[in-house]
């Protein structure tokens, strides 16, 4: 054959695949032309396997044609040559649409150039060293600005603050305090070792080495800022001194932790480590309105601060971790948590902890360690002279009020340490004073402790609240804020006696009484409601029942026979029945106790909560003698709650404060909010009723000619408070007495019993708080129209009705000034001889059971009665709740 028929060579690269695949590309143009082609039908034979000048490209198979195809992807994207061919060929030299030749290097190469896949994304480590060395210099550079831009403090011009104005009601100014501040440096060498060896164990104990700063708090600090918090704790001492020095500036940002941070690190750089203890022990705060060692010494222990022993060096320790709750002396007008006795148990076992850390770290050897175990010896605080009398009572309310609202008011105690606040509160001036001077006439005309041993340690209280806003308009706290601390209207730990009986009522008439015939599920479904002309036992020792016949036994098997004030049984034998009315009327608690059994005390309990009594302050909500009154709430809840009633059972919390200023413009105005604790039938039968108390009953003392008056007396178990609380449609305020002794030396403080106070034989609430009421109250309302109260409609259905003569107490002495009762029946003839049968019917009253050890008669009836209140053995004793807290607006058990 000649040599010019001989076939071409095959395809080497891929086999015939390889070949059909090449010349598919090149005839649909998926392919570069390879360099050099003339665009000919004689050039584009085997265009695909062949590249210029006739050399054999090898693909090798799928995956090498696609990373091929790809690799001269970019020759698709760039313009052609000239003369190149519409697809794919060149029309000369050099011609075609593949890579014409090195690209240019990007200064970042990411995506990485020449990298399939995942390998494309991928960063090399060279831009991860870049990016991290970028980094570190950025911060280094921010770091170096920020570090020359900050000075170091002025110790001088820290612990600066301004006045917080407080006006009444009308607008004139009451007082501006606030701004004061009791601070004296002193240089380093006369400040205790001990003192320096206290906080460095508690706060520090790194603190002679470190470099100011601890980079794990300050980790801590931002990770709780990112969280949505504050910044906490866990800072060097070098950075609490930084932060008492710019008072100026206390927000939680992080621009300020980090100036802070900046200012640390350049105050460790720059001060030796006795310039920084000695610049924060001077600037501190230790409670008292005290700031520096110096002032602190003075303020807690009246003696200079060299002087301190270790034992008094620990207790200042405490107090940096925050006054309000380790003062011994309580700050209830603050937090209702930092009451003394709670603070005092705080402080002990800071002290106590600093103590051991100290002999820990080797400052303080165990012989004198040992010397220190009980809280040092401590004055009370000094008040400034412009908060004496009430005003400093008025300013702690009002205080208290903001603070424990902050999340309203956005007023902090911090806010209100540093000042400058007009703060315009509820507060009548006229009010105030004349409530003040219906005190004071009363203790000037009959509490003489110089003369009766029984006229020491009495104290009053009162708070009058408006029903329509609960505006707090008086209060009285003490006789002088600056010499009694407690305010004796907001928290006392009185117990309020029959003055709790107006919400046994209201339950009854709200939710009924249950179906003794049901089980008890279905028995709270299934309730009557009660109408006042209800019959219930006037019986004097009455044997309380369950509400389905079942005698009351607590958790001893004792049971439980209630008494009357001066032993009295009211109503006729052998039933002694009584309509609630009348049994309000003489204050007779069998026939209350008997009411809350059948209601539910957790009914009664909630009728006193949903008036304005907060609920921590509510006691023994398991004992029959709940409903008569064994809880201590404040004054001002009390006055607040029977507001409830004037309002037509409307409530509204009391409230001291009706707006706040300051150079930025109005920062908190307040808004009543209105909730309905009672419907309008409830509370206004409620308020009749207890107008039959001012009318006819135990209040007559309360009575203001030509106006409406309701309201109630209350005495507790052993004669240890008396009450009175009442209101008119406009009014409503609260009166307290007791007997109590404050001293701070008197480690278990109790209140006193009243008999032979004021030389009378016993207080009661129609004595001298119903007289400090009615003087009170005339004056008060001078000049107001007088206003009725709405006229009840007829509610509830009547229980065990039957024509009864108008119930006479049996026994004398009740708090009433009426005719003389007729003798009482033997005690024969009033307890007959037990039944065999232990459960009877609902108001079979004279049935008797088995068994029982008559236990009530003593410790439940008391010596007291009609409006005692008394305290089972189980529930606290006293008169007064173990803990001496009251639960009242801003104080007590209320957190």
């Amino acid at each position: 054959m000649s040599e010019h028929r001989r076939k071409p060579p095959q395809p080497q690269g891929g086999g015939r695949a390889a070949a059909r695949r090449g010349q598919s590309g090149a005839s649909s143009g998926r392919r570069a032309a390879p360099r050099g082609a003339t665009g000919s039908p004689s050039d584009s034979y085997g265009s695909g396997q062949y590249g210029a000048g006739g050399e054999q490209q090898s693909y090798g198979g799928r995956a090498e044609a696609r990373r091929a195809a790809q690799r001269n992807a970019g020759g698709r994207r760039r313009a052609p040559e000239p003369g190149a061919g519409r697809r794919g060929g060149a029309t000369g030299p050099g011609g075609g649409r593949g890579r014409q030749g090195p690209e240019r290097k990007r200064l970042i190469d990411y995506p990485r150039h020449g990298r399939d896949g995942w390998r494309r994304w991928m960063p090399s480590w060279k831009l991860v060293s870049g990016l991290c060395l970028g980094f570190i210099g950025s911060l280094v550079a921010v770091a170096g600005i920020g570090y020359a831009m900050v000075g170091v403090p002025d110790i001088a011009k820290t612990a600066t603050a301004q006045n917080n104005v407080y006006y009444w009601s009308d607008g004139t100014e009451m007082v501006a305090t606030g701004g004061e501040t009791n601070r004296q440096i002193i240089d380093y060498s006369q400040i205790p070792a001990a003192m320096r060896y206290a906080v460095i164990s508690q706060e520090n104990k790194t603190f002679e080495t470190d470099r100011g700063v601890d980079p794990k708090g300050i980790a801590r600090a931002f990770l709780n800022m990112a969280r949505g918090g504050q910044t906490q704790g866990g800072s060097t001492i070098t950075q609490q001194y930084v932060k008492n020095a710019m008072l100026n500036d206390q927000s939680q940002t992080v621009s300020r932790k980090f100036k802070e941070i900046f200012v640390a690190i350049k105050v460790g750089a720059t001060f030796d480590k006795d310039e920084i203890m000695a610049g924060y022990l001077n600037s501190a705060y230790y409670g008292r309105n005290a700031y520096g060692i110096q002032a602190a010494a003075r303020a807690y222990f009246n003696k200079d601060a060299i002087k301190l022993n270790p034992g008094e060096c620990s207790f200042l320790a405490a107090m940096l971790k925050g006054a309000t709750y380790y003062d011994p002396a309580g700050a209830q007008s603050i937090d209702i948590t930092a009451t003394p006795e709670a603070n005092k148990k705080r402080a002990f076992a800071q002290m106590q902890d600093t103590l051991d850390k100290m002999v820990e770290y080797g400052h303080l050897n165990a012989t004198e360690r040992a010397k220190y175990t009980q809280l040092p010896k401590w004055q009370n605080p000094r008040s400034n002279t412009a908060l004496s009398g009430q005003t400093g009572y008025l300013v702690d309310l009002a205080n208290s009020y903001l603070v424990n609202n902050s999340d309203k008011t956005g007023i902090t105690e911090e806010k209100l340490r540093t000042g400058g606040l007009s703060i315009h509160t509820t507060f009548d001036k006229k009010k105030v004073k004349e409530l003040t001077a219906a005190v004071t006439k009363v203790q000037k005309s009959n509490i003489k402790p110089k003369e009766r041993p029984e006229d020491t340690h009495v104290q009053f209280g009162g708070a009058s609240v408006d029903p329509d806003s609960g505006a707090i308009r008086a209060i009285y706290g003490g006789e002088d804020a600056t010499k009694h601390f407690t305010n004796n209207a907001d928290q006392t730990g009185a117990q309020v006696g029959s003055t709790f009986k107006p919400f046994v009522l209201a339950a009854a008439m709200t939710w009924g009484v249950r179906d003794p015939d049901l089980g008890s599920s279905q028995a709270q479904d299934e309730r009557t409601i009660v109408s006042p002309k209800s019959l219930y036992p006037g019986k004097n020792k009455l044997k309380i029942r369950n509400y389905d016949g079942s005698v009351w036994k607590n958790e001893k098997g004792e049971e439980w026979l209630q008494t009357n004030d001066g032993q009295a049984s009211y109503g006729s034998p052998p039933n002694y029945k009584i309509d609630l009315r009348e049994a309000m009327r003489e204050s007779v608690n069998s026939a209350f106790v008997q009411l809350g059994m059948d209601v539910g005390l957790d009914k009664v309990k909630d009728a006193a909560v949903s008036a304005g009594l907060k609920e921590k302050s509510l006691t023994g909500t398991g004992f029959p003698s709940f409903s008569i009154g064994i809880s201590d709430p404040s004054a001002i809840r009390m006055a607040g709650a029977y507001a409830t009633f004037a309002a037509s059972g409307k409530q509204r919390d009391p409230y001291s404060v009706e707006k706040v200023t300051s150079k930025d413009g109005v920062t908190y105005t307040h808004k009543t909010e209105t909730k309905e604790a009672f419907t309008s039938p409830v509370a206004d039968n409620v308020t009749d009723i207890l107008k039959t108390v001012v009318d006819k009953g135990t209040g007559t003392a309360a009575q203001l000619p030509g106006r409406d008056v309701a309201g109630k007396t209350g005495t507790t178990d052993g004669n240890k408070s008396a009450w009175f609380v009442g209101y008119t449609p406009q009014l409503s305020t609260a009166i307290t007495m007791f007997r109590y002794d404050d001293n701070e030396s008197n480690k278990n403080r109790t209140f006193l019993e009243m008999y032979g106070t004021g030389g009378q034989k016993k207080i009661h609430g129609a004595s001298f708080p119903a007289q400090i009421w009615h003087d009170y109250m005339a004056e008060a309302l001078k000049g107001e129209k007088a206003k009725s109260f709405p006229t009840p409609e007829p509610i509830g259905e009547v229980l065990n009705e039957d024509p009864l003569p108008s119930p006479t107490p049996s026994v004398s002495e009740s708090e009433e000034s009426s005719p003389s009762p007729s003798p009482s029946p033997s005690e024969s003839e009033v307890e007959p001889s037990p039944s065999p049968s232990d459960t009877c019917g609902r108001f079979d009253w004279q049935c008797q059971s088995n068994g029982g050890t008559n236990q009530g008669s003593t410790n439940g009836g008391g010596p007291g009665g009609g409006d005692t209140s008394p305290s089972p053995s189980e529930s606290p004793s006293d008169g007064g709740n173990p803990r001496g807290q009251d639960g009242g607006l801003f104080g007590g058990r209320d957190g």
